[in-house]
């Protein structure tokens, strides 16, 4: 992917360095037996969430680790697909801002992924789901989570050998740990990308209003795709509105749509969240909607990597940024009849089907009872 500026200088990036990787990999092969007494026998009262993938289960080893458990309902040849994907890519990442693998279960007709329980579900159960009315996540909080995020994706992008596309980046798979850390979760779509290989053409997975155009349409996939996935999770950050919304009249309309008019007009804090009560950093504001613009072009050239995203962010400047706008993607209206028309049991294609179902909005960690989920243990990443 091509960038038309730059920010911090041109270092860089050092392979070498720690740069917020996590040790060595940890995980391990589980049994079933060990991971059916961890979750009680996969008790329903241990359910933490339901796709179509399967069922996501709390559970507690013998020497006390908080595990979630993804138990695949059927192995058909794309389940098996996507259970192999996450397994090898999981395995292959260590970062303080991704979800790690603690390891799997692949019997005869099993398979099971083993992940670190976090107390703090995720950010879509946060800004759309129950934990929305408590309005937990202050201003802080949203910053820490908008960088937190990005360095994740920047490790993917950058860090890694091969270098990794996520695919399927929104807000249900930004998980947070007990101090409110982003975790970047489920890589069952991600694509590991050989070296000297710019983009790739792909049949289209991931979720519609997350989606780059050039992605949902023509199935031309890069890293500029997870940008622009990443500046519609800043947009939905900022105002805690959803990527798309359908109005009264039943017309749906994107979050660029909404923001358009609002941003040409300089309104900038009548884009924030209400539930924030004018708490918020105005400077910040109008660099993060800078960052969230830059991200959404529809052009993948224009749009900036994800080390510019991070630098900026964390307060660097970057030349060449032009005048603050932002461009509205609407999809063709047959994007929005599959949209429309989704069906649950096949959530792996293009769909929006996190936005209105009960068991999915939790993303990988489900609606439990927070009572239940004492965090009791030290997260590998922690420092």
């Amino acid at each position: 992917m091509g960038s038309s500026f730059s920010c911090c200088g041109d270092e860089k990036v050092d392979e070498g360095q720690n740069n917020g990787v996590v040790g060595e990999n940890s995980w391990r092969i589980f049994t079933y037996k060990e991971l059916y007494a961890a979750t009680n026998g996969f008790n329903e009262d241990n359910k933490l969430g339901e796709g179509g993938f399967g069922s996501v289960y709390w559970g507690k080893t013998s020497d006390g680790l908080q595990i979630a458990v993804k138990k695949l309902k059927s192995m058909n040849s794309k389940a098996e697909m996507e259970f192999a994907v996450e397994v090898e890519v999981l395995g292959r990442v260590r970062h303080k801002n991704l979800l790690g693998l603690r390891g799997y279960c692949a019997g005869n007709e099993q398979r099971l992924i083993v992940y670190d329980y976090m107390p703090n579900l995720s950010l879509l159960s946060h800004i759309h789901g129950h934990l929305s009315r408590e309005v937990q996540l202050d201003w802080k909080k949203r910053m820490k989570i908008a960088i937190g995020s990005a360095e994740g994706l920047l490790y993917l992008h950058q860090e890694v050998t091969p270098h990794i596309i996520h695919r399927d980046i929104k807000a249900s798979n930004v998980l947070l740990d007990s101090n409110y850390e982003p975790l970047v979760a489920d890589f069952g779509f991600a694509k590991l990308i050989p070296e000297g290989v710019s983009h790739m053409t792909t049949r289209v997975k991931g979720t519609l209003g997350y989606l780059a155009p050039e992605y949902a349409m023509w199935g031309k996939v890069s890293e500029s795709c997870d940008v622009y996935s990443y500046g519609i999770l800043l947009l939905e950050l900022i105002t805690g509105k959803k990527p798309i919304e359908r109005l009264p009249n039943g017309v749906k309309r994107t979050i660029t749509q909404w923001m358009e008019p609002i941003i040409a007009k300089e309104r900038f804090k009548d884009l924030v969240d209400p539930k924030l009560k004018g708490n918020f950093d105005e400077i910040q504001l109008k660099q993060t909607i800078r960052v969230a613009a830059l991200c959404v072009q529809n052009e993948p050239d224009k749009r900036p990597t994800m080390k510019e995203v991070v630098c900026i962010l964390k307060g660097g400047e970057a030349n060449h940024l032009g005048d603050l706008r932002i461009q509205s993607v609407k999809y063709g209206d047959d994007l929005m009849a599959m949209d429309q028309n989704c069906d649950q049991e096949d959530n792996y294609e293009i769909s929006n089907s996190d936005q209105g179902n009960e068991s999915s909005v939790y993303g990988v960690f489900g609606a439990m009872q927070m009572q239940k989920m004492q965090d009791t243990y030290k997260h590998y990443g922690e420092k």
